[in-house]
């Protein structure tokens, strides 16, 4: 296959390239490389993929109309892959704007190129478990539950763009399949996450906040177990449109979290404690049924034993000796 990764230095993105690089299939990744966290962790990954036989890189941003068509030119793409987004729950309550130029246009743009492509035979894009909104605990949040409450700007765009593919879906009999990611973390990860701040802090001796955490409960996903199952999904083409929960269908606590730095980094936590932020959800829970059934979705790690990566990674990576 010849695959376009967008947002290919990104956290999924890159571990996504990589995987698919390792299968042979051929990637041409495209980000905007942006400053949304530190550059320097995206061209370290990037500089890490370049060294990867069949990998090739085009520097755009996607919001910008004709900018896939033009880097990309005649060059037959089979699949696309699109993992570009603002991300962050939090940071949607500062700069609304740049989530619907990142996630509403950017997805607009990747289906345009799609539409206009005479070679594209399926479209994979990342949506997020955000959209479900707040729920109550219990049993796992299935792809047929009702989506129409986000509680964040951040779930209203994902939505926005799960209900953009189901229309190019139906008006040009484009094959999409829509993935809700569920809390993804492990090495490479996204400062902005909380098992990498909490890691960051409880190794510098410094406290960490933790918000609501007798209420919060989250279905931390590692991140190999979902890049593991992207080769035999993107060759698997739907009728239409498909969307699908990516989760580990086993919800931890906050606590349980935090608990699983602490034992990772050999050290107990200072804890500050708050209220729950606005626009957090209190649970997230997958139900992962669909995803196995179709194409053997099958996440194995343990939070204890990701997190554990995670903070060998951490600690060799970012803390070096």
């Amino acid at each position: 296959m010849d695959i376009l990764v967008t947002g290919v230095t990104g956290f999924i993105g890159f571990h996504a390239a990589l995987r698919l690089l390792e299968d042979g299939h051929s990637v041409i990744g495209v980000d905007s490389l942006n400053a949304y966290y530190d550059p320097k962790l995206k061209a370290a990954r990037l500089a890490m993929l370049r060294q990867k036989v069949g990998f090739s890189f085009h520097r755009l941003d996607l919001a910008d109309k004709g900018a896939l068509e033009a880097a990309l030119g005649d060059r037959p793409v089979s699949h696309i892959l699109h993992l570009a987004a603002q991300a962050g729950v939090r940071y949607s309550l500062e700069d609304p704007h740049s989530y619907i130029r990142s996630n509403v246009m950017g997805h607009l743009n990747v289906l345009e190129y799609a539409r206009h492509s005479k070679t594209v035979e399926h479209v994979v894009y990342a949506s997020s478990s955000s959209v479900y909104g707040e729920r109550e605990p219990g049993e796992g949040f299935k792809e047929t539950d009702r989506v129409r409450e986000p509680a964040s700007l951040y779930a209203a765009t994902k939505l926005s763009g799960e209900m953009l593919s189901e229309s190019y879906a139906r008006l040009y009999d484009i094959p999409q399949t829509g993935l809700r990611f569920f809390t993804v973390y492990g090495p490479w990860g996204r400062p902005d996450m909380a098992y990498w701040i909490f890691t960051q802090k409880i190794l510098a001796g410094e406290p960490i906040t933790l918000f609501a955490p007798d209420k919060m409960l989250r279905d931390f996903t590692y991140i190999d177990d979902i890049v593991d199952v992207f080769p035999t999904l993107l060759s698997t083409v739907p009728q239409g449109h498909k969307i699908y929960n990516l989760g580990n269908s086993d919800p931890n606590r906050l606590t349980d979290l935090v608990g699983a730095v602490e034992t990772a980094c050999g050290q107990d936590a200072q804890k500050i404690i708050k209220p729950q932020q606005l626009g957090d959800v209190c649970t997230t829970f997958a139900d992962i049924s669909a995803a196995r059934a179709d194409f053997g979705f099958d996440p194995k790690t343990d939070l204890k034993d990701g997190i554990s990566t995670f903070v060998a990674w951490y600690k060799q990576w970012m803390r070096p000796e």
